[in-house]
Parts: C-alpha cells; sequence; structure tokens
C-alpha cells in the first residue's frame, strides 16, 4: 500500500491584474506576510507564517482566477501512480508535475524537501482564532463518486465523519495542515468539471466573518456550520466552524 501523502499546499491562482489584491487579501486574512517571489520563478509567491512552514501560495496564471493544489511526494513515482488512478499528466516543471483529477481538477506533484513544521493558529484582536485548514473539491454530481474514489487513493488519507451526506472529509492525521474535503454539488449547479475552494476553520464563527468581510469579503449565504464568501478577486471561500488546531 503507498505510504500516505505527507503534506497538500492550495494555490490562489489569478491573472496580473488580480495578483496584488490576492496577495493582500489571503495574506490578511491568514496573518502571513507575502515572501518574496520564488527564486527562478517570478510567478509564484507564497505566504510565509513565522513558526511554520508555507502551505498558502499565489500563483500568476493567464486564466480566471481559481484554486489548485499541490501534493508533496516522489515526482516520478507518485506521478505514475496517480495516472494508474485516472489522472492525467499536463505540462512538466521544475520540481513539479502539473495533473487533472478524473473529474478536471487541476493539481500537481511537488518533490521538495521534507519534513515541514506545520504552523500554529493565529488569535486575532477580536479574541477569535482561526487558520486555514482546508480544501475543498466541488465536484459535479454525476461525477462525484469516482472522484472520491480517486482522492482517497491518491492521497492515502483516512475518512473522517462529518454532517451532511453531500460531504466526506479525508484527513492526515499527524503531519498535512490541510485536510481535504470533497463535496457533491447539487442537480441545479451548471458545472461539468470539478472546481476548488478554500475554508478557514474558527472558533468563533460570527467574529471570524466579521473580520473577513472588514477586509474585503462579500458574504454569499450562511450554511450548517459555515458561512459562504467571496474575496475581492471573485474566489469563493468559507469561514468554517471546523476546530482551527485539527
Amino acid at each position: 500500500m503507498p505510504v500516505p501523502i505527507p503534506w497538500m499546499h492550495a494555490f490562489v491562482d489569478v491573472p496580473p491584474e488580480h495578483a496584488e489584491a490576492a496577495r493582500e487579501f489571503w495574506s490578511a486574512v491568514t496573518g502571513w506576510p507575502a515572501s518574496g517571489v520564488w527564486e527562478g520563478h517570478p510567478e509564484f509567491v507564497s505566504l510565509a507564517p513565522s513558526d511554520g512552514a508555507p502551505y498558502l501560495h499565489v500563483q500568476l496564471i493567464g486564466g480566471p482566477p481559481r484554486i489548485h493544489l499541490d501534493l508533496v511526494g516522489e515526482l516520478d513515482r507518485d506521478s505514475a501512480r496517480l495516472e494508474e488512478l485516472g489522472a492525467t499528466r499536463e505540462k512538466r516543471g521544475d520540481a513539479w508535475q502539473v495533473m487533472r483529477s478524473p473529474a478536471g481538477l487541476p493539481f500537481c506533484v511537488c518533490q521538495e524537501p521534507w519534513p515541514h513544521e506545520r504552523p500554529a493558529t493565529v488569535t486575532w484582536p477580536g479574541g477569535q482564532r482561526s487558520r486555514l485548514v482546508q480544501l475543498c473539491v466541488d465536484v459535479p454530481a454525476e461525477r462525484h463518486d469516482g472522484e472520491l474514489q480517486f482522492w482517497r487513493a491518491a492521497t492515502g488519507w483516512e475518512d473522517e465523519p462529518v454532517r451532511g451526506p453531500e460531504f466526506h472529509r479525508i484527513v492526515h492525521r499527524t503531519q498535512s495542515p490541510l485536510q481535504l474535503l470533497v463535496q457533491r454539488l447539487g442537480e441545479d449547479d451548471q458545472a461539468t468539471c470539478a472546481r476548488a475552494h478554500l475554508d478557514l476553520g474558527t472558533d468563533d464563527l460570527a467574529g471570524e466573518v466579521r473580520r473577513v468581510e472588514a477586509l474585503g469579503a462579500r458574504v454569499l449565504w450562511p450554511g450548517d456550520g459555515f458561512v459562504a464568501l467571496q474575496d475581492p478577486v471573485g474566489l469563493p471561500f468559507c469561514v468554517t466552524a471546523n476546530s482551527p488546531d485539527r
């Protein structure tokens, strides 16, 4: 059985005209300042916590805003393994392989020095605590079951109970700071391919929503244990009652 993927990165992909807004907003939301651009790759900037390894990054792309994820692993071995599970290979980078999941979500396999230290939760002036804890893969209903099985096998992570039959959560118990949620979209959603969004976890849902609204987010709708919002460049995300210490 493959060794579980130890770490997952999240990327906010934006066209150049939205880069500054995306960096400023997500830096303020997480409390992590933007570092300098990556050496040799000025299209990438990491948001760097003071006490752990970065796992949220902003990338310049030639298309509309989106979210993608990177799985840390052994480049050739894991790329081949994921291809056997149903992913397709695309462009090869310096230390990463661009791929697409069976339902069309872009992601990468990346190889990097290991291990990493998980960042701590941030406490805000309002008293609430929060951290980016989850990446949610939103999947059209007819493609959901196959996509869920793909991510279970791709990560090697464990299922964890979650409320709502449309949600399935898989987690790494000891290492990755991001857990993965796979959501079945409603029949009225017109999407034909999977997409992704980010979820914050907090111990004060209302207080955290007020904070991110003040930073420029717009509330879309409240849910059961979460509030859906939109960031300044149009990307949806959620503030959730997931523990920020997960």
